[in-house]
């Protein structure tokens, strides 16, 4: 039986133009408007971020299990539904949390990633950008990968 969380996720790791067969419209036109509010970039710019992070903060927004499974290196596991609560430690909360530090959004296709980015920016993140890409052809790439 699957948990509710785990059925999210599985959900939500489809390929985007699946979506419109796996969602009511109303699912796809929320991802599609997160996508237009939020700044995206795609594998190959991410590489570059991946390969030289400098302040950037990668945060992988799939379920534990999918980060366990393999992630980019450097990249820190906060679940979509979590990540309102536990992006604040890193940004340097309770001091003085850096909202406008470049935090990079990434899941297994963009449709997490775009929906975390749109809800940093309404909590006042101002440098936030989700990754829209197939994480598998990060993978088939050759691309490094943590498991």
């Amino acid at each position: 039986m699957l948990t509710a969380s785990l059925f999210v996720a599985i959900a939500l790791s489809v390929p985007s133009p699946a979506v419109a067969q796996t969602f009511p419209p109303s699912v796809t036109q929320k991802i599609r408007a997160a996508q237009k509010e939020v700044k995206t970039i795609g594998l190959e710019e991410y590489r570059k971020v991946v390969e030289s992070p400098g302040e950037a903060l990668i945060i992988d927004v799939r379920e534990p299990q999918e980060f366990a499974a393999g992630h980019v290196p450097g990249a820190v596991n906060i679940p979509r539904g979590l990540v309102e609560f536990q992006i604040w430690k890193q940004v340097g909360f309770p001091a003085e949390p850096d909202t406008n530090r470049p935090v990079y959004l990434q899941c297994q296709n963009g449709n997490r990633a775009s929906l975390a980015a749109q809800s940093l920016a309404e909590l006042g993140f101002t440098n936030t950008t989700a990754v829209v890409m197939h994480f598998e052809e990060w993978q088939q790439a050759g691309h490094p990968l943590v498991k």
